[in-house]
């Protein structure tokens, strides 16, 4: 990662939607079809989708904290006390929320997933009221019009192919747990370097799932070369450039106007989806997927700095 410390919160500056420069709308859309190419990735492969989760830990994980040694090697041994212990529960919910949307692409379509794991706003803003913060009334009605969304997709899934349905639980978990993990992040954030945190997080979630993995008997190996060259692209692609660019971009840009350009992976992954594993999505699920889009636009647009955001760690 190429963010050294995290910035001081702006509020004006955050809830100011404005023009980005010309460069940071260069940078927001390599980043978006970055991470727009992640669930397809997954979905086009056959390794265990466990597996995949854990081994998505390793190569991120090992990356980022070879990125830490060069940049911030000093920051990273003597991390300890309570910036250490939020970085390590962040990266166990880390690990839970790919140990739940990973497997979410073998039972539902990437449009269906994307679209549902999207959702991490709403939880987060869910969470933040429920530790007694404020969360503001355009949220409110975001969060209403999400749900009604989620309510419509599943429904349509379901019509579909029932078992569509678990693939549609497990992305929510999938969302939920993200919303978690941004909440957990955002204390160790305060204090720890983006190049320590994002290193310490991705490698403890890969520590976390491999017991998993183990007790299930998952096969850890014996994969393809493709599968490793997808793996490989996964990292470098959604995670690495996807989610570097992300924060270059926060330097100059208010997090409103990144956190909705992220949205726009879920009609990019769909379209990549459609277009390279014929995953071409149901017109009864467009209204489903405006709804969501529309919600989550109202709660990020809310721009109320009591509820955490960051880019989502897909």
């Amino acid at each position: 990662m190429t963010q050294d410390a995290v910035p001081a919160r702006d509020p004006a500056r955050e809830n100011a939607v404005s023009r980005p420069p010309t460069t940071d709308l260069v940078l927001m859309a390599v980043a978006v079809l970055a991470i727009s190419t992640s669930g397809p990735i997954i979905a086009a492969m056959t390794a265990p989708a466990l597996a995949i989760a854990f081994w998505r830990g390793v190569f991120g994980g090992g990356l980022t904290v070879g990125w830490a040694l060069v940049r911030q090697r000093a920051e990273l041994f003597s991390l300890r006390g309570a910036p250490l212990k939020w970085t390590v529960v962040a990266g166990v919910l880390l690990g839970a929320h790919f140990a739940t949307w990973v497997p979410s692409l073998r039972f539902t379509s990437v449009a269906a997933s994307t679209a549902l794991v999207a959702t991490q706003p709403v939880w987060a803003a869910l969470m933040a009221r429920a530790q007694g913060r404020h969360v503001a009334r355009q949220a409110w009605v975001g969060i209403a019009v999400s749900l009604a969304g989620v309510l419509v997709l599943t429904g349509v899934d379901f019509s579909i192919d029932p078992q569509a349905l678990v693939g549609d639980l497990l992305a929510l978990a999938g969302a939920v747990l993200a919303a978690a993990y941004v909440t957990a992040g955002e204390k160790a954030r305060a204090t720890v370097s983006t190049p320590v945190y994002t290193g310490v997080a991705y490698t403890v979630s890969s520590l976390a799932i491999l017991p998993v993995c183990l007790l299930l008997g998952v096969a850890m190996g014996g994969y393809s070369a493709r599968d490793w060259w997808l793996l490989v692209a996964l990292t470098l692609g959604a995670q690495l450039v996807g989610h570097t660019l992300i924060n270059r971009v926060l330097r100059t840009t208010p997090a409103t106007v990144t956190s909705l350009a992220i949205l726009f992976e879920m009609p990019g992954a769909t379209l990549i989806a459609a277009v390279w594993l014929g995953q071409v999505p149901p017109l009864a699920i467009v209204p489903a997927l405006v709804l969501l889009f529309a919600g989550l636009v109202l709660v990020i647009r809310s721009g109320d700095r009591d509820v955490p955001s960051e880019t989502p760690p897909v």
